[in-house]
């Protein structure tokens, strides 16, 4: 599904402006969430999404599309290891796909949050 054509933002908040207001919702709550996660997380623009990098390395990101809000785990390997917490989720192989009216929880995205700063970590050693 390709995403909405939208201004060129250089920050989340410019992002979040241009994305519809239930969207806007969602994806402020998942941000609210990384952040609370990650609070030493660099809040950025990377491939046209908001995202969230830590210690330099992409971390995670999110999105909006035509009908839905989406999470980037920016991994391929983090939506297959997780793949059974993702039940119920439109999933392909770095993508979750969710209704806005329908944001991810907390406790996962806590978990997926954690799998990456792993997986980050487990890179640079």
């Amino acid at each position: 599904m390709a995403a909405k054509p939208r201004i060129k933002a250089t920050t989340i908040d410019e992002y979040l402006a241009s994305v519809s207001a239930d969207q806007r919702a969602a994806l402020e709550k998942l941000r609210k969430t990384i952040k609370a996660i990650v609070p030493k997380a660099e809040e950025c623009i990377s491939y046209g999404l908001a995202a969230f990098r830590l210690d330099g390395k992409p971390l995670v990101a999110f999105g909006a599309s035509t009908n839905h809000c989406a999470f980037f785990p920016m991994s391929g390997t983090t939506v297959a290891a997780h793949k059974d917490d993702l039940k119920g989720y439109d999933t392909s192989k770095g993508t979750i796909r969710f209704p806005a009216d329908k944001p991810l929880p907390a406790a996962l995205v806590r978990k997926l949050v954690k799998a990456r700063i792993a997986e980050n970590e487990g890179r640079s050693k």
